[in-house]
């Protein structure tokens, strides 16, 4: 099958999204299909193992999205470049995440030379979204002729805005256990996490909903704080610097690679997932989870879901409700075993490879609706 996945996020700018469409084109890839990943950001290197999937649309832009910054293209030449791709791909299935997003994944609706899928990852709703939805949901409505949510909250986004949209399905993420298991497996030979004393570490965007200024709170309100290490680039960084100045011993990092990212994670006692809101699904804790680490986590619909029960949770916003967590983890070595131990039989259910099995069954489900592998014109 030719399998074309349309992005409206820049794919080399960390998120979760980009992180997952890129992990399910290299999955599909390794089950026999031909992948094109069409999304904004800087052409792949011609050696790189990116510059046989990736099929880039030109530089983005960062716009102020549900509390974030979006990394988008939406102005014509990014949509000409993602019309070519497609052209010269000729894809059996438009697989469109996001697909209100300006930019690439309004050509991926409009393409009508196969089904169009669509995946909705966003949960949380603003007035632009909603003007979007206004704008496009007709279009949207016609074009797809399947459509997932990685999360009710992310299904409950989708119709909120568009209205009903059939039989929505939920897909939810899944992790790349792959990468996690070369660094899980050093850090496992390395002896004791840090003789130093424990080390937590943070992962995302430095941003206010990720509620990393919640986690540095609660630091502070701990009689022996553990070491913190942040791994992550945005807005709030400077913010946050000055916050954790002079109380808690902090390292930030800013962005690494993927790899790099997974083995401070590896190497950690806890791993702390402070979100206030505006998360559909936590990917980042399946993915400390498949790294061997214990996860402590925010309360959020969307961590919830993640979770599946193996993570400790905390009521998301409270700083003392998260350093009675982080006491708990840091000075229970059974306590932490356990959560590791539900952390990797998670992270195994919710293996990359099962949901790209899962969307290979709907894209043949797709097809089967649209017998002649053309998307409809009406």
């Amino acid at each position: 099958m030719r399998v074309a996945l349309v992005s409206g996020y820049d794919w080399q700018v960390f998120g979760g999204v980009q992180s997952q469409v890129r992990d399910l084109a290299v999955a599909l890839t390794e089950q026999g299909d031909t992948v094109r990943l069409i999304a904004p950001g800087p052409r792949p290197a011609p050696a790189s193992k990116e510059a046989l999937l990736i099929e880039a649309t030109g530089p983005s832009l960062s716009l102020a999205v549900n509390g974030s910054r979006a990394p988008v293209s939406p102005g014509p030449p990014s949509l000409a470049r993602s019309w070519r791709a497609l052209r010269a791909f000729l894809p059996d299935i438009v697989h469109v995440h996001e697909p209100l997003l300006p930019g690439p994944p309004l050509v991926g609706l409009l393409w009508a030379g196969a089904p169009v899928v669509g995946t909705f990852h966003r949960a949380g709703t603003d007035p632009l979204y909603r003007l979007e939805g206004r704008l496009l949901g007709a279009l949207a409505r016609r074009r797809l002729v399947l459509a997932t949510a990685v999360s009710s909250a992310a299904a409950m986004t989708a119709e909120e805005v568009l209205g009903p949209l059939g039989q929505l399905r939920l897909v939810p993420n899944g992790v790349e256990l792959g990468r996690f298991a070369a660094v899980r497996k050093e850090a496992a030979g390395a002896g004791p996490k840090d003789p130093a004393g424990p080390v937590v570490a943070f992962l995302g965007r430095l941003e206010a909903r990720k509620g990393l200024s919640v986690l540095l709170e609660a630091l502070g309100l701990l009689e022996s704080p553990p070491r913190l290490v942040v791994v992550g680039e945005g807005p709030e960084r400077a913010a946050l610097e000055r916050q954790a100045a002079g109380r808690v011993a902090v390292s930030f990092l800013g962005a690494l690679p993927d790899d790099e990212a997974a083995a401070v994670v590896a190497a950690a006692d806890c791993f702390v997932a402070p979100a206030v809101g505006g998360e559909s699904f936590g990917i980042v804790l399946l993915e400390a989870m498949a790294a061997g680490t214990a996860v402590l986590a925010s309360d959020i619909p969307g961590y919830t879901l993640a979770a599946g029960g193996a993570a400790r949770l905390f009521s998301a916003g409270d700083p003392a409700a998260l350093a009675a967590g982080l006491e708990a983890v840091l000075t229970d070595g059974e306590l932490r075993q356990r959560l590791v131990a539900a952390g990797t039989a998670r992270a195994r259910q919710c293996s990359i490879t099962e949901v790209a099995t899962t969307y290979r069954e709907l894209y043949g489900l797709a097809l089967e609706r649209t017998p002649s592998g053309r998307g409809s014109s009406s």
